[in-house]
């Protein structure tokens, strides 16, 4: 691998599936049609792709689900990998497969993530998933789904820093604020702090609204060498730097509930980039719930620790603040497809970057940071993308 790889790779094609519930297609459909949408918007054909990485499903399983999309698709490619589970693993993808074309093993990979999570999955199968992410010894006895262990979180925040439940509904809403402006969002009528405290409560202190969606959808990327990257239709988008950062795998063994590894991402990705927080436009961050958002900012040095609280009540990541955060809607507004959820960040970082974000194009941006995580606050992987090559 390569010691940086800064401006070595570039971003020629990106594209989304509709999202929602989306009636006559399952995973293995959208993820499909994600991958050939994205190579029509790179202008390509599929027989020039040869590296593919993919996500297995939760509602329609491979064995090698990215050698099974390989087959479908009748694509042979060298480099051909399903990455694990989770929101941190679809960024971690992309650090891999730049590292992949950087050292030589493969010149074009299209990563693309699909699931079928709201019309795929049977009650008891989506309890079932959901029970089934805790400690078998530690956390599963006591029954709690996964909703519960952010509220630890959330409530170990409020505890230590002050933060209150009207902050953390300023999250929902910002990102409501934005999927309004998004024909493409699942849920795009607007709300208040008032309408999420009113919400029913999930896992106290989380309501309804401070919880993610339940979505179909899919979403792919083309990924080239930055030298090659000038030859496809629309501007290329460059990766600046990346990083990762794990600290635990189940919640009952993290050393902080409300620092989380996303510190080391952050850093790593800046001292590849050779940039700091102040230099990003935009950052697209996972938001399964309304405390990660908040965590996610102070650990990213957006805002001091214990700060990210008022840092979203003063409007800061809501259209026309000085940071905008998820300007899709994010998982709590746009959709979440369970691990491709993030995939979606990526995409609409992308269209922002090209200037192609229609309504809701910002006026300034040309570095966008995204970032996801994994399990419960486990795996953390930041990508800082640019206009330029730096």
């Amino acid at each position: 691998m390569p010691a940086t790889l800064r401006g070595k790779a570039a971003i020629v094609g990106a594209a989304d599936t509709e999202v929602g519930c989306v009636a006559g297609m399952g995973a293995t459909d959208l993820c499909v049609d994600a991958i050939l949408r994205a190579l029509a918007d790179a202008g390509i054909r599929k027989d020039a792709v040869d590296g593919l990485v993919t996500c297995n499903s939760m509602a329609e399983p491979f064995l090698y689900h990215a050698e099974a999309m390989a087959e479908y698709l009748q694509i042979f490619p060298r480099y051909c990998i399903s990455v694990g589970a989770g929101g941190g693993t679809t960024f971690t993808a992309l650090h891999q497969a730049a590292s992949a074309i950087a050292s030589g093993i493969c010149t074009t990979v299209v990563i693309a993530m699909a699931d079928s999570l709201r019309s795929g999955l049977s009650r008891e199968r989506a309890l079932a998933m959901q029970s089934s992410s805790g400690h078998p010894e530690f956390e599963r006895p006591y029954g709690a789904p996964v909703p519960a262990y952010y509220a630890l979180i959330a409530r170990a925040h409020m505890h230590e820093f002050g933060t209150t439940p009207e902050q953390l509904a300023a999250v929902a809403v910002s990102a409501r604020k934005h999927a309004a402006l998004n024909p493409a969002a699942q849920m795009r009528t607007p709300i208040t702090i008032g309408d999420v405290l009113a919400s029913r409560l999930i896992a106290d202190p989380l309501h309804l609204l401070d919880c993610s969606l339940v979505s179909d959808g899919g979403a792919a990327i083309v990924l080239t060498s930055a030298e090659r990257a000038r030859d496809f239709p629309h501007p290329p988008v460059y990766l600046l730097g990346a990083g990762e950062g794990h600290s635990h795998e189940h919640i009952s063994q993290a050393r902080s509930l409300t620092t989380s590894a996303a510190a080391e991402a952050g850093r790593s990705a800046y001292a590849m980039a050779g940039i700091g927080p102040r230099d990003v436009d935009l950052a697209q961050l996972y938001d399964c719930f309304t405390p990660v958002v908040i965590i996610e900012l102070e650990d990213l040095g957006f805002c001091a620790k214990g700060e990210g609280g008022p840092f979203v009540a003063a409007g800061t990541i809501g259209p026309g603040g000085a940071l905008p955060v998820n300007t899709h809607g994010g998982m709590l507004s746009h959709c979440h497809p369970g691990n491709p959820g993030s995939m979606f960040a990526l995409t609409e970082a992308v269209l922002q970057l090209r200037r192609q974000a229609g309504e809701r194009q910002l006026p300034k941006a040309d570095i966008a940071l995204v970032h996801g995580q994994g399990g419960i606050m486990s795996s953390h992987c930041t990508i800082l993308l640019g206009r330029e090559a730096g």
